[in-house]
């Protein structure tokens, strides 16, 4: 409540300031003109001549406020608000005039004078009513472009919310795009384990339980904590360690600063997947994926790496795989969640494998972490 009412005491010390402000510049023109003239004046008295005049259309400009909003000048309305505003012009005029020249009888003219009111205010018509009724319009045009504006703002607003709602649908699909990707492969590895071994069948099913579990308890977040994030990566490994048994190593390199960092939903997951597509399934032989996170200054480098055949040479730099489901969503989630404001590649490494390295904004969770890593052991 004390807030209101200082607000409305800034919004009304606003107000009479614009109208002093009016009154004080065209007192400024009354004191030149009287200089030039070599007639008699003050600035008392040219305060007193001006001032009641802009203060009584500050009066009247909360009429015809009120007189704009019952009837606008939008199309439309134009029809129906011309009729009233064109004789309010004329009427509202003629009363601050009317109550103008009896201001100076109030505050300037003086009984020795001997001036009567009605002679006075017919001078007054005749040398200022028509500037008087230009100003009802020029206050009638000052809320029209108010209107305009406010108008602008909120059309402004909502596109900027229609657009943040459009991005957050845009993710949530992405987002479901990726879990029947990964169903669909989890799926097809447990049919294939049921011949061969049910005691790894039902071990899958179990890691995939605890993965739907994960995913159902944020279903409804785009972003989650790098330590969680590292939960789903556990629960898909562990299920693909079933899948490989002894092909498959993973390796760990996470720097703690970087575990209460904020990143998109599974966004390490479809990483992972290409990098066991690519370098370890095609291959008899074991292979190795290393996990990486660690801080970059204001940003958090997130990188995945295998020990597999690499980019061929003839491929260009974030080609090789562009058709695929995963990087491609990761791709297009990096760019709704963050803009330009990100970074993502693949290159050969080193010796040999591929490396798939993004940066993002460094960005803390405001909330105390509450998801235990697990078993997972930090190399």
């Amino acid at each position: 409540m004390a807030a209101i009412t200082k607000e409305r005491r800034i919004k009304w010390g606003l107000f009479a300031g614009l109208w002093t402000f009016f009154g004080l510049f065209f007192s400024t023109q009354s004191y030149i003109f009287a200089r030039i003239h070599e007639r008699p004046a003050t600035w008392h008295h040219v305060l007193l001549s001006n001032l009641p005049d802009w203060y009584i259309w500050g009066a009247f400009s909360l009429l015809i406020g009120w007189l704009f909003r019952r009837f606008p000048l939008e199309k439309g309305h134009l029809a129906r608000s011309l009729p009233v505003h064109i004789p309010a012009s004329f009427v509202i005029a003629m009363a601050g005039l009317a109550l103008a020249v009896s201001s100076l009888f109030v505050f300037v003219i003086s009984p020795e004078q001997q001036l009567k009111w009605w002679p006075v205010m017919k001078r007054n018509i005749a040398l200022s009513y028509h500037w008087w009724v230009l100003v009802y319009w020029g206050i009638l045009g000052a809320y029209q472009g108010l209107d305009y504006h406010r108008k602008f703002r909120e059309r402004e607003k909502r596109a900027v919310q229609l657009e943040a709602q459009l991005v957050q649908a845009q993710l949530q699909a992405l987002k479901m795009q990726l879990h029947p990707h990964f169903l669909f492969n989890t799926l097809h590895s447990i049919s294939a384990l049921l011949h061969e071994d049910l005691d790894a069948a039902d071990r899958m099913i179990a890691r995939l339980g605890d993965f739907l579990r994960l995913t159902l308890e944020n279903s409804g977040e785009h972003e989650v904590t790098l330590q969680r994030e590292l939960e789903f990566l556990k629960c898909y490994l562990e299920i693909e360690r079933i899948r490989f048994q002894d092909r498959l190593t993973v390796r760990y390199e996470i720097d703690p600063e970087t575990l209460d960092a904020l990143v998109p939903n599974l966004v390490w997951q479809p990483i992972v997947e290409n990098a066991i597509r690519h370098a370890i399934a095609p291959r008899a032989g074991s292979g190795c994926i290393e996990v990486r996170a660690r801080r970059l200054g204001p940003k958090l480098e997130l990188q995945v790496k295998d020990d597999g055949p690499g980019l061929p040479p003839s491929r260009s730099f974030n080609s090789a795989f562009s058709e695929g489901v995963g990087l491609a969503n990761t791709r297009e989630r990096l760019r709704q969640h963050y803009g330009s404001d990100h970074w993502f590649g693949l290159c050969n490494g080193a010796e040999k494998g591929l490396v798939v390295t993004l940066e993002i904004p460094f960005k803390p969770a405001a909330h105390e972490l509450r998801h235990p890593v697990g078993e997972i052991q930090w190399k």
